[in-house]
């Protein structure tokens, strides 16, 4: 709402000096206004601002005042050009923020297996809270509504995450990101060490459409091993 209407709030309040600005200075203060639509981060905020200020800007401030019709050549390259600087400025920030976003995201990803790792290298007494640590950010990671170890691998799960991140049922590989984990069954995520498995987490969906990308599924994984790196540690001792 506020993308299209600040354009407009600040074109009907230089209508009064109109006469003594040149339209290309007016269209340039527009322009900040779209990029500053644009920043928000909202992608189209700054397309509702670009497409505002143009429509604006023609209709106050251009001849024949009062009408979104522009008779001058120059008016109309300026137009053009407002138009057209405003999408690509919004496209470039939201790209820009995009990018940031997937950076972050990578970054927690990380802090959360270097978190794991300090509680494995802390000693193998604390392994039930690794168990315990790793089933919570298991769910939080791949925004499922539940996940429990078991010990007990002989019967397989109809699903299973597996090393790669792909999600397998039936021998099928599932498009994940595009129709979620499966809802219908729990999904096994095995956890090895050194080639011999250690356990399972199984994963549970049921009651919501869960979209992890394939960056989330590896990095769980990658989680599963630490599990099985202390439960090795753990067996050594005994």
């Amino acid at each position: 709402m506020g993308a299209g209407a600040l354009p407009a709030l600040i074109c009907a309040a230089m209508v009064p000096f109109r006469a003594r600005i040149e339209n290309t200075s007016t269209a340039f203060l527009l322009i900040l206004v779209v990029v500053a639509a644009a920043a928000t981060g909202v992608r189209w905020a700054g397309v509702v601002a670009a497409v505002s200020g143009t429509a604006c800007w023609a209709f106050f401030l251009t001849q024949p005042y009062q009408q979104i019709t522009i008779t001058s050549g120059a008016d109309v390259e300026t137009a053009a050009l407002l138009t057209l600087v405003g999408i690509a400025a919004t496209q470039i920030l939201w790209s820009r923020r995009k990018r940031q976003t997937c950076a972050d995201r990578q970054q927690l990803y990380l802090n959360g297996i270097l978190r794991t790792a300090g509680i494995v290298a802390a000693g193998s007494s604390h392994t039930e809270g690794v168990i315990e640590h790793v089933a919570d950010q298991l769910v939080e990671l791949l925004g499922i509504d539940d996940c429990y170890f078991d010990s007990d691998t002989r019967n397989e799960a109809p699903a299973a995450l597996v090393r790669d991140g792909t999600v397998i049922r039936r021998g099928r590989d599932l498009a994940v990101e595009r129709y979620g984990l499966p809802t219908d069954c729990e999904i096994e995520l095995r956890v090895h060490h050194n080639g011999i498995t250690w356990g399972r987490f199984l994963i549970v969906a049921s009651t919501r459409v869960a979209l992890p990308s394939l960056a989330q599924r590896r990095v769980a994984v990658a989680l599963a091993d630490q599990v099985g790196a202390a439960l090795a540690t753990q067996n050594r001792s005994w």
